[in-house]
């Protein structure tokens, strides 16, 4: 196993430690939080299963087109969840079934699901950056501050989580399926690169798990 393969197997370690913390801690989890969990119980799930398939060389493309569909409406529920009040339920809810059709169809009619989807992942990232952004503005607010002050801090490491990593991979995701068939090294860098954002994104997770409110 070479350097860049070895990087991108340790940044299963912060998935794998942040899943067995929030299952150890599930029931002491305010609800946001509780919401927020689902998405890393699947997202364990979909990586470990991911990385089975890599060892044993099949492909493990079909795990994407789920785990972006899925993926998504996990983080739907949390948004609107944490944005209750903010943001009409509808309007999220609304953005969550449109991109399922989308992502149904480009899985069954444009990328087909032994391919790299890289459409949807992209369209997946510009939403969840824009939901991101709504949230920052949204624990300005007095009010929230007020309600919610003793977790905006937890929540607020979980949402640069989800921010950073989405944002900065929008290009990979945009251009994957170009680097993947391009060059194995570079496509072997490009997710060097992705391994580090996610290893950033699931340590905020932690980290915002391990912050919450205790009383």
């Amino acid at each position: 196993m070479n350097f860049s393969e070895t990087i991108i197997l340790l940044s299963h370690v912060p998935v794998l430690l942040t899943v067995v913390y929030a299952a150890v801690h599930y029931s002491k989890l305010p609800r946001e939080l509780k919401v927020f969990s689902w998405f890393i119980f699947l997202s364990g799930v979909i990586q470990f299963t991911s990385l089975a398939f890599w060892f044993v060389s099949k492909n493990n493309m079909p795990l994407l087109h789920i785990y972006v569909a899925a993926g998504f409406l996990c983080l739907a529920w949390f948004y609107n969840t944490l944005l209750n009040g903010f943001i009409d339920a509808r309007i999220i809810w609304s953005i969550a079934i449109l991109f399922l059709l989308f992502t149904t169809i480009n899985s069954l009619f444009i990328q087909p699901v032994h391919t790299f989807n890289s459409i949807a992942l992209t369209v997946e990232g510009i939403l969840i950056v824009i939901l991101a952004l709504f949230t920052y503005r949204f624990f300005l607010s007095d009010i929230v501050k007020e309600t919610s002050g003793r977790n905006i801090s937890s929540l607020n490491w979980i949402n640069s989580g989800l921010f950073i990593y989405y944002s900065s991979s929008i290009l990979i995701f945009y251009f994957g399926a170009v680097i993947t068939a391009f060059s194995r090294n570079l496509n072997l860098y490009t997710w060097i690169f992705h391994s580090f954002f996610s290893i950033v994104m699931y340590t905020c997770f932690f980290i915002g798990l391990w912050k919450r409110s205790k009383t």
